[in-house]
């Protein structure tokens, strides 16, 4: 007699490596350990049947997160923001190398930061590894440490501990990580291009808009391009705002350049033109452009020139959101959107004639595959038991005080989505809905995994 299942979930919707289908999902030790008709006699310990009006997908996977943890903990924290992961769906993320003290740019930092974060996290987490002015000698040391990759700026990143790499450095990182063909994840704006852009001041949003010109990401990602094909190393553009980069990411990749790129949920759901005067919720950098530029984005999904969709939540106190005077040039720019991602993307998408298995490759087979991580992003046997029950037709208006990450913040305050996280699963256990209080955080710290 077989040993029993840990746990079957019976859906008559759920999202497959080939699409929408209907099946037993039965679990053993973690691992997805078959996946049969919805009818097949699976004995279980427990048995998970979905609504009529619940699919079941495998847990996002989120690759740009910043916890801000340790140095900066009144932004947000290791146990604010993997609570607020789970309650969207997300059962696994990447940590920024920067906005936390220290920054993660060597091996003791590193070090700190997981120290930080063990005991803490409620979804899995892994770490990206900073690339900036003066730690070149430190990149192998990190990379053996397990990071996933490297993150760099070409300009000013906002935080002075974490400066940006000239073209010469930035060369002279990129050939030093295609030995080990370690990923570069590049920032791309152009610093000159900015610094002659006009300055950015005041409440209205049009004026920050000019201060952060789409030609400024055209020219850097251009730049990141030209030195991938020439060295052969790998990059990947994040936080894609610029529609107009799309025909020249799309030729690079068509000639061989090992180049990938994301974009945001708030990139694909607002617009500037309905930005209000003082709405310093909604800067981030990258802007947010105007209406035809995110269409084109989401063609750019369309197409498959844009690889995946993650937050980039980027958070911090109110305080730093300078809502008193309202000013963009002066407020902190980032957008507090983890828990939101899958619910805003799938309210836009649905729009345009997409659908759930187009939301999931997007947002959880792409980003796994990016960071390398084998075991995440589909369901299927031998994948991690990450599930997500995501009820499509139900809908919601967004309270900020009912999100979990630290601070009440958000662009995405009174917005009616559509889509509901019900439960989310981590390795077939339970971490998050259904009125359910998860208080024993069950996430692990990931490394690296070698191809």
């Amino acid at each position: 007699m077989p040993e029993p299942f840990d746990v079957v979930f019976r859906a008559r919707r759920l999202i497959g490596p080939n699409g929408e289908t209907s099946g037993s999902v039965a679990v053993r030790d973690g691992r997805i350990a078959a996946v049969e008709a919805l009818d097949a006699q699976l004995d279980a310990a427990r048995s998970i049947e979905l609504a009529a009006d619940e699919v079941l997908l495998p847990g996002l996977v989120d690759t740009h997160v910043h916890v801000n943890d340790p140095g900066r903990t009144e932004w947000e924290g290791f146990d604010t923001a993997t609570r607020a992961a789970a309650a969207g769906g997300i059962t696994t993320i990447l940590d920024m190398p920067l906005n936390s003290l220290p920054p993660t740019i060597d091996v003791t930092a590193l070090e700190v930061k997981r120290q930080t974060a063990r005991e803490k996290v409620h979804v899995d987490v892994g770490f990206w590894g900073g690339a900036v002015h003066g730690n070149l000698a430190e990149l192998r040391g990190l990379h053996e440490a397990g990071v996933f990759g490297f993150k760099c700026f070409l300009l000013h990143s906002g935080v002075d501990e974490f400066p940006p790499l000239n073209p010469t450095e930035l060369d002279a990182a990129l050939r030093e990580l295609a030995g080990y063909d370690a990923l570069m994840i590049v920032h791309a704006e152009d610093s000159d291009a900015i610094a002659h852009a006009p300055t950015a001041h005041g409440e209205t949003y049009g004026d920050f808009l000019r201060s952060r010109p789409r030609g400024a990401e055209n020219v850097a990602i251009a730049q990141v391009i030209e030195l991938a094909r020439r060295i052969g190393a790998r990059v990947h553009i994040l936080h894609l705002s610029s529609s107009d980069a799309l025909p020249l990411i799309a030729s690079a990749r068509a000639d061989g350049v090992r180049v990938t790129v994301e974009t945001c949920p708030h990139y694909l759901s607002f617009t500037a033109e309905e930005i209000p005067d003082g709405a310093t919720q909604f800067k981030c950098c990258p802007p947010i452009r105007e209406a035809r530029n995110r269409e084109l984005l989401w063609q750019g999904l369309a197409d498959g020139i844009i690889d995946c969709v993650v937050s980039d939540h980027s958070p911090c106190t109110p305080e730093l959101k300078r809502f008193d005077i309202g000013d963009f040039g002066v407020a902190w720019g980032g957008v507090a959107s983890l828990q939101l991602g899958l619910p805003a993307v799938w309210t836009q998408a649905r729009l345009r004639g997409h659908s759930l298995a187009d939301v999931v490759r997007w947002m959880a087979r792409k980003p796994a595959e990016l960071a390398g991580l084998r075991h995440k992003g589909s369901i299927a046997v031998g994948q991690d038991a990450d599930l997500c029950v995501f009820a499509p037709d139900d809908a919601f208006v967004v309270d900020v005080a009912k999100l979990h990450h630290r601070n009440p913040v958000s662009p995405y305050h009174g917005r009616p989505l559509a889509g509901v996280v019900r439960q989310t699963w981590l390795r077939g256990q339970q971490i998050a809905g259904d009125g359910v209080d998860i208080t024993d955080p069950r996430g692990q710290l990931l490394i690296r995994q070698e191809a």
